[in-house]
């Protein structure tokens, strides 16, 4: 069922009920007023055929008369008159006699003064008259046709306008309904027609603070963020393309050449030895786009835990050198720790040690006297690591560029590599909640990053 039903049929349901209360509680209303305003007629009359018998002295014919005449043309009250003694002094219709009075019924009005009561439709009430003194009971009870045909006739009137008023609130609820959701469906209009080729689709946005403003200017941003993804991954798709190819067709036209004719020990030694250049290449290549993968991962599928930043530099270093013999690494403590609780940081080693072995092998492979240094710094709340080299300075334009996947610089003629080192580091420095930052002057690169300290 759509919405739109939905909120038509609730919106039905609701206004009807409100309506339906107001219609019951009126009605009441005219029930109760109408039966108020007959007792009062009833008590009126009654009084006034006491004054006639008792103070103007009409004889009880003259009553009876007038009572048979007034039936022609209303109703008329049925009075009875006692007196204290219960002593019946006047009766209307003594043979119809619709109240039949009891002894119990005379003395209660004679204790109260008053009662009213019904006998079927028939309203009665009960009065003490006195008069010079004495006390009389007056019994009175009428039909009130007029009242009831009023209330039957506003009742019949009340159910019509209600099952109209059911009608309109309905097709109102659906119009309102359909005017209100009119958005929605432009939004699941357009955005049907955003596929993967065409994600520059964007909603409109009326430029109200509404809800659904609201949730177009979030789908926007959303599409935004999977345009640039997408852009970012065909890019990635292009430059691993790129990458893998050059190493792939070098070893494969190392082999054909191997094989196309007879050569020397020399010559098949000179070609393994390229293959394996390349190949390694691709291992490095390999294990750097692991490396990015695992460093895009959510924060919450990578294990973090307490480690001491000194010692994943250390162990950093060791691999480094291990992989490359002739390059030199100092590490500076320009503070001592005092503690362990200023050195220890929540993060990932393994990711820690990739980050720190990417700087390393950067500044020492770009560095002439393949000589890098690290300084290690402290303040309240972090860890300062500065990783610096000496060589030519990069180029101002370059600084803004240097952390995106597969950039190469203008030293790229200096030394291989595949563009992936710096922008995995960065990577997962962001992931640690660090900042990472760069400057070259003075013919000294410096890398900078700072990690928070674990809170103990």
């Amino acid at each position: 069922m759509k919405i739109t039903l939905k909120l038509t049929i609730l919106f039905t349901i609701i206004t009807a009920g409100i309506v339906f209360l107001f219609a019951a509680v009126i009605y009441n209303y005219a029930k109760q007023d109408r039966e108020e305003e007959f007792y009062q007629r009833i008590k009126i009359k009654a009084f006034v055929k006491g004054e006639l018998l008792f103070d103007a002295k009409a004889s009880a014919q003259t009553l009876q008369e007038i009572h048979k005449n007034n039936l022609r043309v209303m109703n008329e009250a049925e009075i009875a008159i006692y007196d204290q003694d219960f002593n019946l002094l006047f009766h209307d219709n003594q043979k119809s006699d619709l109240i039949k009075e009891t002894p119990q019924m005379l003395q209660e009005i004679l204790e109260k003064g008053e009662i009213q009561f019904y006998k079927g439709k028939w309203q009665a009430v009960g009065e003490r008259y006195t008069f010079r003194g004495k006390h009389y009971l007056i019994t009175a009870i009428s039909y009130d046709h007029y009242g009831y045909n009023k209330i039957d006739n506003m009742y019949n009137h009340m159910v019509y306008a209600y099952i109209i008023s059911i009608v309109v609130i309905c097709f109102s609820g659906l119009f309102f309904s359909i005017r209100a959701f009119a958005p929605v469906k432009d939004i699941t209009r357009k955005v049907n027609k955003i596929t993967a080729s065409k994600l520059d689709v964007r909603l409109n946005v009326n430029g109200s603070k509404d809800e659904l403003s609201a949730l177009a200017n979030t789908f926007n941003q959303m599409l935004d963020r999977l345009e640039s993804s997408f852009e970012t991954q065909k890019s990635f798709v292009s430059n691993i393309s790129h990458e893998l190819r050059t190493p792939l067709a070098a070893i494969i036209a190392e082999l054909e050449l191997s094989l196309s004719k007879d050569h020397t020990t020399q010559d098949y030694r000179d070609a393994i030895s390229n293959t394996l250049d390349d190949a390694k290449r691709l291992v490095r290549l390999s294990t750097s786009l692991l490396d990015l993968a695992r460093a895009g991962y959510d924060k919450s599928e990578i294990s973090f835990k307490s480690i001491r930043a000194d010692e994943v530099l250390l162990d950093a270093r060791q691999i480094e050198q291990q992989a490359n013999p002739n390059y030199h690494i100092n590490i500076d403590f320009d503070i001592d720790a005092d503690d362990d609780q200023d050195i220890t940081i929540m993060g990932n080693e393994y990711l820690l040690k990739v980050a720190f072995a990417n700087l390393f092998n950067n500044g020492c492979k770009y560095s002439p006297n393949n000589q890098c240094s690290v300084k290690i710094q402290y303040t309240n709340s972090a860890i300062v690591l500065q990783f610096s080299n000496e060589g030519e300075n990069i180029p101002t334009e370059e600084l803004a560029t240097i952390f995106k996947p597969f950039f190469r610089g203008f030293n790229q003629q200096m030394a291989s590599g595949n563009g992936i080192g710096l922008s995995l580091t960065q990577k997962i420095i962001l992931l640690h909640n660090g900042t990472i930052s760069v400057t070259s002057t003075g013919g000294i690169t410096t890398f900078t990053i700072s990690l928070p300290l674990e809170v103990f």
